[in-house]
């Protein structure tokens, strides 16, 4: 097997030098060739978050050794948040996966292994399950933060080559909403906007965004604008963004579906609607309108919690603006009716005629940093290039052009991130594949999730890290490259695809997950169906041609120099007609959307009731969501950075009101409980007026938090609702141990 290694090494990777070269003589895969890149300065995009900050990496003798942001760059204009300036640091780690790691027994200390060894025990473990229990029995749990076309090698390799029918992204966790609206009213999964519009905008509404904190460039970009825009928060919570907000709107959690239905309503009622764009570029307007009436400001003041004055507060700021936007986040993706709400976002924005012109929009902000990448070639949800599996035509001209069997395609996108655990208990499923996320801490319900995870088979971990909650209730690891250790591309919440590079070595026997990749198709035995996979340069451009012609066609891009020097390009960017090099490009601006009849649609529905309502045990409604700059979901990463930790609280807390805190005898700092049906942790309390009485709040990045959370999703998504379950406060006592 050895030599079938090294074989495979000289084939794809040539005679490449580095720490590998201990293990496989001459043919290493993780360092940074001398001549590979310049000394000086070379630009690459952040790996943090979907805003796609350009960053300068400082070089010597190749690799980087400082980070600087880019101030030509047309995303952040020479500015960087705290996670960027720390993006070298993060990496150097005494916990980094170094060498494939293995166990026999759950309860027994991992011990390295070597590659050839630790494939050869994937591929018979996963090819043993797939015998014994059918083709079902195997799926993997992928990402938003690795490359576009490790994205897509994963996707393919697995569906196409490995027989495995279930796979989805952990990007299930923030943005499925936002997709399945677009599709829903424009015809395709394709937010509007540039970030220009931040500044173009003279009212802008943020509807359960903290903008302040979880993008903050882009809240760099607000202030640029010279409008003196109205900025409207619709928030449950009092955040850091409301308190610049002109206007903080402090509604009832989860009632944001019907307040969108209101302000229609009111919009409808006093003639401030743009009746010719209706007419000429949107359908079903009313029936939309019909569906609305029933929503007076008397209802939804009850309903919210709002006043009827400010409900027309806000109609009125957006009838007289004369551009206005309209951006969400977690607030609204997150929730059990998500899909409903964005699409009443998308409805207001439509009807007023704020869509395709400078400072207008119903824009989505992506979570992660290639989340964009991970909805349009993923292979998860979507057939390569935003094509729908169940579409025979599609999987034609896919199979095609890859030069592979059209039954190797399945027909259906696969389970669903919640469908994949629900299997897994039921016994479905057996074998699982988890590469560069962290269900153990980020999935909604964790004590049901480490629960489900321990049932099965085999369990393997590709990541950069060896300690995470998932790594360590795995298998195997594998060791994987991370950000700034390889080649690839990136596309941000603006649609503009950006490249990554290779400016550090990877530490020890660690690979990018493209040459894991790659490994795994020699020894699974499909590696003739991925001739042309040869680099992640080689994939850039079968995807380039995968995209030809449809929405997200970027076939104008020659390469990856192309990317650099541009500071990245948007898409579409057909490689038909003039060449569109403007560096801010939105959609829409002809009015012509992605629909077979060229419209948008309005869509629209009845609300839900809350699953999990606040009773005499449990009774506050708990919400989560970013808590600081320097953050980052799990914090796998940014807890890496002595810098960042001195930025956040260390220990969990939670934010609850004073008058709620003062009549349960709870002060400023006091070690409490928060417990809900599934679970409880430990928390500093923290009092405030920002929290509604009856609210609390707990930030998602301390491991323990999703030990409260309920699992429900949104119907149409599949998305989970992070924001609402009902808990209790108390003082710590004898039930604690």
């Amino acid at each position: 097997m050895k030599n079938i290694f090294s074989n495979v090494i000289r084939q794809w990777y040539g005679p490449l030098t580095d720490t590998l070269s201990r293990s496989f003589g001459q043919f290493g895969l993780g360092q940074v060739p001398a001549d590979k890149v310049p000394e000086g300065t070379t630009s690459l995009v952040c790996g943090f978050c979907s805003t796609g900050c350009n960053l300068e990496a400082h070089l010597k003798e190749g690799v980087a050794v400082n980070i600087t942001p880019t101030v030509s760059s047309p995303v952040n204009i020479g500015m960087a948040c705290p996670k960027g300036w720390e993006s070298l640091n993060v990496t150097k780690s005494l916990d980094r996966a170094t060498v494939p790691l293995i166990r026999g027994n759950r309860k027994d200390a991992f011990t390295p292994t070597s590659w050839d060894d630790a494939l050869q025990t994937f591929v018979e473990r996963f090819k043993s399950i797939q015998t014994k229990y059918g083709p079902e029995s195997l799926a993997f749990i992928s990402t938003g933060q690795i490359p576009t076309e490790e994205m897509a090698f994963l996707g393919a390799l697995s569906k196409f080559g490995m027989g495995i029918r279930h796979g989805d992204g952990n990007t299930r966790q923030c943005m499925a909403t936002s997709v399945a609206a677009y599709k829903q009213a424009f015809g395709f999964d394709a937010p509007p906007y540039t970030y220009d519009d931040f500044e173009n905008s003279d009212c802008i509404i943020l509807v359960g965004s903290n903008l302040c904190i979880a993008h903050p460039i882009m809240w760099q970009r607000i202030l640029r604008n010279k409008n003196n825009p109205q900025i409207i928060v619709i928030d449950p919570r009092f955040t850091e963004t409301a308190m610049n907000a002109t206007q903080y709107i402090g509604l009832k959690p989860k009632s944001d579906l019907n307040l969108f239905y209101g302000i229609a309503n009111i919009l409808i009622r006093q003639g401030n609607i743009d009746e010719q764009f209706i007419r000429d570029h949107t359908s079903d307007f009313d029936a939309f309108a019909i569906h609305v009436e029933t929503y007076s400001p008397e209802r939804v003041s009850r309903d919210t919690g709002i006043s009827v004055e400010q409900l027309y507060q806000i109609a009125n700021a957006i009838a007289g603006a004369k551009r206005a936007s309209f951006w969400w986040t977690m607030g609204v993706n997150q929730s059990y009716q998500g899909v409903l709400t964005a699409q009443a976002i998308i409805n207001i924005a439509l009807m007023t005629g704020n869509i395709g012109k400078p400072g207008t929009g119903a824009n989505s902000i992506t979570g992660q940093c290639n989340a964009m990448g991970s909805r349009l070639f993923s292979n998860t949800t979507n057939l390569l290039g935003g094509r729908d599996f169940k579409d025979q035509d599609a999987r034609r001209h896919v199979a095609n052009f890859l030069d592979i069997p059209e039954d190797n395609i399945p027909n259906e996108a696969g389970y669903a991130y919640h469908e994949i655990i629900e299997k897994i208990l039921q016994g479905k499923i057996k074998g699982l594949w988890v590469i560069a996320t962290n269900p153990a801490h980020s999935w909604i319900n964790q004590n049901m999730c480490k629960d489900v995870l321990d049932r099965l088979d085999f369990l393997v971990v590709q990541d950069m890290y060896r300690t995470t909650e998932t790594a360590e209730l795995a298998d195997m690891i594998l060791p994987a490259a991370g950000w700034g250790e390889k080649d690839g591309t990136f596309i941000n919440s603006e649609r503009r695809i950006g490249l990554i590079k290779k400016v550090l070595r990877a530490p020890d026997q660690a690979l990018s997950d493209f040459n894991i990749f790659k490994l795994i198709a020699s020894y699974w035995g499909c590696e003739q169906m991925f001739e042309k996979w040869r680099s992640p340069a080689d994939v850039f451009q079968l995807l380039k041609e995968l995209s030809r012609d449809q929405p997200c066609d970027f076939t104008g891009i020659r390469d990856y120099q192309q990317l650099d020097v541009a500071s990245g390009i948007q898409w579409p960017f057909p490689d038909k007609g003039p060449p569109q090099l403007d560096k801010q490009r939105r959609l829409f601006s002809d009015g012509a959307f992605f629909h077979s009849d060229r419209k948008a649609k309005f869509v629209f529905g009845s609300p839900r009731h809350m699953p999990e309502l606040p009773t005499k045990r449990f009774p506050f409604i708990l919400l989560t969501g970013r808590g600081s700059a320097a953050q980052w979901h799990t914090q796998t990463r940014t807890s890496k950075s002595a810098t960042l930790r001195e930025l956040y609280p260390q220990k969990n807390y939670v934010e609850m009101n004073t008058a709620d805190a003062s009549r349960l005898g709870i002060r400023n700092g006091d070690l409490v409980i928060v417990e809900s049906q599934r679970g409880k942790l430990e928390a500093n309390a923290v009092l405030s007026p920002a929290l509604q009485s009856g609210n609390a709040f707990v930030p998602m990045h301390y491991s323990e938090t999703n030990r409260l959370t309920l699992a429900h999703f949104d119907p149409v998504s599949k998305q989970p609702s992070f924001k609402d379950c009902a808990v209790q406060i108390r003082k710590p006592d004898y039930r604690d141990g």
